[in-house]
């Protein structure tokens, strides 16, 4: 074969030298870019290891807070938190979500007071407040809509006085952001974000996180309000209303398998779009590097940068601290 028969552009010349390759690289990821979830449980000195997102922990508000240093060190801005709720706290009123003294707004109120710089996110969801494991209030086996999303306009006020930056709904509620913003502003908290749930799909990549938080459905499923896993426009309508509504971040989850809806979601809004690497791709990927599989950090990079590539701006992810060390 000559030389004449190959084409003048050759693709391998930007390949030929790392620094080549970063120099032309189309997307980056950096620590600015995530999310940090953790969760909290009550008492003290407790560490207790989530059997199913292994290296990854429970923590009480004293140990939480050397995490969170941890997480500012590497340069992480954010963290999303969740609530461990006792069983003899749980009803179907979502009485303890709103108790100013409660895990979630003291566990606030510590790292606002610590960590002032920290972007505090917190979880705005019935599920880990109720006994019936569903994310909003049950009535003849239904979970009814306004009522719950009215309880959980004023879940986010209570979780605003204790300072949280930014509430993120993620119980898939009609209606709930409106309430929300209308809430927040009639109590003078203007300046409180909203990171919509907008696209949250009745996924089987959640098991983990459940068993992280005991949350799990009591009956049935959550299909009648999370997302059927077969619908990208519903994904798009659902945004385009939350944004409507007053919403600051609009919110995919899970990621992998949805990186279409990543793109068709920033394609369609004007706000910042972030993505949930949950615990079901998380603990996939621990689970393959423990059986030798594949390589735990080539995978994880690879995972994160590919919601970089869909159009995703923000990842909330188990990894963060893990790739921010490695960045």
């Amino acid at each position: 074969m000559s030389r004449s028969d190959f084409p003048y552009a050759r693709g391998r010349r930007l390949r030929k030298s790392e620094n080549i390759r970063r120099m032309v690289s189309e997307h980056n990821v950096g620590a600015a870019d995530f999310i940090a979830p953790l969760f909290v449980v009550e008492g003290k000195n407790v560490k207790s290891e989530i059997a199913s997102m292994p290296g990854y922990h429970r923590f009480s508000i004293d140990l939480l807070m050397r995490e969170v240093e941890e997480i500012q060190s590497l340069g992480i801005p954010s963290v999303l938190l969740f609530a461990k709720v006792p069983d003899d706290k749980k009803d179907n009123e979502g009485t303890e979500a709103l108790n100013p003294e409660g895990l979630m707004q003291k566990t606030v109120k510590a790292i606002k007071k610590e960590f002032p710089e920290m972007v505090v996110m917190t979880d705005v969801a019935l599920d880990p407040y109720s006994i019936y494991g569903h994310d909003g209030i049950v009535q003849n086996d239904k979970i009814v809509n306004d009522e719950s999303a009215e309880l959980l306009a004023k879940m986010a006020v209570s979780h605003a006085e204790a300072g949280a930056d930014f509430v993120a709904p993620s119980d898939m509620m009609d209606g709930r952001i409106l309430l929300m913003r209308e809430a927040l502003e009639e109590n003078g908290f203007y300046d409180t974000g909203i990171m919509a749930y907008s696209a949250k799909y009745a996924s089987s990549f959640y098991g983990p996180f459940r068993d992280a938080l005991d949350s799990a459905p009591g009956f049935g499923d959550k299909k009648t309000y999370q997302m059927d896993p077969a619908n990208v426009n519903e994904a798009v309508r659902e945004a385009i209303l939350d944004e409507k509504e007053g919403a600051d971040i609009i919110m995919v989850k899970p990621g992998l398998p949805y990186l279409d809806v990543v793109r068709a979601v920033k394609e369609s809004v004007n706000l910042p779009v972030s993505v949930y690497n949950v615990s079901g791709e998380y603990a996939m990927i621990k689970a393959a590097a423990k059986m030798g599989w594949l390589n735990e950090e080539e995978a994880m990079m690879e995972t994160l940068i590919s919601f970089k590539r869909a159009g995703t701006d923000l990842i909330a992810t188990y990894f963060a601290k893990d790739a921010a060390r490695l960045l």
